[in-house]
């Protein structure tokens, strides 16, 4: 077998702590660029997303190249980080 082609698709949702509506609608915009970005630094790419008050869901394209709680963990940590130095929550965010 000359080529090998992988085709994974992976949905993501993440919950805000104690599931508090911290996701303001005038800040969706600038976090779904912010996690899409995150998403493509790491091979993959985001077919799907959308920000609730309290959850978020990801639809990515998968690239195998990593291992899927460490992509997770990552995109979780940073997204977290973004939105608290850049207060774009109405609260501490978690």
């Amino acid at each position: 077998m000359s080529n090998t082609y992988h085709q994974i698709y992976l949905q993501f949702v993440f919950a805000v702590k104690f599931r508090n509506s911290l996701i303001p609608k005038q800040n969706k915009e600038e976090i779904h660029k912010y996690i899409t970005g995150l998403v493509r630094n790491r091979k993959a790419k985001m077919l799907a997303i959308h920000c609730m008050p309290d959850h978020c869901h990801l639809f990515v394209g998968y690239h195998p190249t990593k291992y899927i709680p460490d992509f997770v963990k990552e995109i979780k940590n940073e997204s977290n980080e973004f939105i608290n130095q850049h207060r774009l929550s109405g609260g501490k965010f978690a």
